[in-house]
């Protein structure tokens, strides 16, 4: 599948995006449920950069973050990790957050770490090959600049979320918008993400895309009751009790707290069901739940960790920064943002 189109996407991801050097050295990773052609490709791309690509195949662990950790050869992992250059996460059930990752991450001060959990060729082509990086990267930074100077955020959407909270001053949006610089922690380009003063945060959210883990597409929408910042009510059908069922089997109270709200601003992304695409499906809001990693909360050293971190999303967001309302049901509403937009086809 997309076997010319992937080669193309590859490089783009090598050069452009982690922009590998001679002679640097990128680890890949991934696990016995991730694409083994993304993986390839990547790796030829590295090589045809004149760097040294070191492939790692891992047995796929039954959970995430660190609930991965049981199942992980971590010492080995870490010892390898703290020495590279470069790291690209294609694991379908992520290190992200893991023991291994916050160990490397804290190592290695150099390393460029980039998230692409869940890869496969198309979402691959769609989201990195066809994508105008730079323009990208203009209007997610216009986005970030517009959210930071509001003090008050209210998200709302068709299938209930109604949800209110404010920035923390300490807490700017972090911008994926595509390149990943030495020491940084990156994710798939089209994101912004950012953890408010987390005690504020009331209301409803819905998510209606899907919610990884542990379900992937919902069958029906997920409804959380938020009160000041913790989920204290679930409400559904099945792939509530599900996720509500998940929560539990933690006890773990820091698993019901909200981790950081992010928007979806990828042009190629779709609702696939793969949590990395799906939260940069274009017009959603997305929230994180459990572990928060200290990259969204600088003013706590550490961060506020959890048993593992799930991600869900609510699709064609209405979102209003103070009094002025910068998405209309998953569309940019000011003007300054409708022109870039444009220029990525939005």
């Amino acid at each position: 599948m997309y076997e010319f189109e992937l080669g193309e996407a590859a490089k783009k991801l090598v050069k452009n995006i982690l922009r590998v050097m001679p002679d640097e050295t990128v680890a890949i990773t991934a696990d016995t449920l991730s694409n083994e052609e993304v993986v390839n490709s990547t790796a030829r791309a590295v090589f045809e950069a004149g760097a040294k690509p070191i492939v790692i195949w891992v047995t796929t662990p039954e959970g995430v973050g660190k609930a991965a950790d049981p199942m992980l050869p971590q010492r080995p992992l870490i010892g390898l990790l703290r020495e590279v250059d470069v790291w690209v996460e294609f694991n379908y059930q992520w290190m992200l957050y893991s023991s291994v990752f916050d160990a490397a991450i804290r190592e290695n001060k150099r390393l460029r770490y980039l998230c692409l959990v869940g890869m496969n060729e198309s979402m691959m082509v769609r989201v990195i090959g066809k994508i105008d990086i730079k323009n990208l990267s203009k209007f997610l930074e216009k986005v970030a600049e517009i959210t930071a100077k509001g003090r008050k955020v209210r998200i709302k959407t068709e299938s209930g979320t109604d949800v209110e909270f404010e920035n923390h001053p300490l807490r700017p949006p972090t911008v994926h918008s595509g390149f990943v610089s030495k020491g940084s922690c990156e994710m798939l380009p089209g994101q912004i993400s950012w953890t408010p003063k987390i005690d504020t945060i009331d209301g409803k959210i819905v998510f209606d895309g899907s919610i990884y883990p542990p379900i992937g597409l919902l069958r029906e929408p997920v409804k959380l009751e938020i009160k000041k910042g913790k989920i204290v009510g679930v409400d559904g059908g099945r792939d509530a009790q599900e996720f509500e069922a998940w929560l539990e089997s933690f006890k773990d109270p820091n698993m019901y707290q909200l981790a950081h709200v992010s928007y979806g601003f990828n042009p190629g992304a779709k609702l696939t069901g793969d949590i990395v695409e799906d939260e940069r499906v274009w017009g959603a809001t997305e929230w994180g739940i459990g572990n928060i990693g200290p990259s969204l909360v600088p003013d706590i050293p550490g961060g506020i960790p959890a048993a593992s971190h799930s991600d869900g999303i609510c699709l064609r967001s209405s979102v209003w920064i103070d009094e002025s309302k910068i998405l209309e049901k998953g569309k940019v509403v000011p003007e300054e943002l409708k022109k870039l937009a444009a220029k990525l086809g939005k």
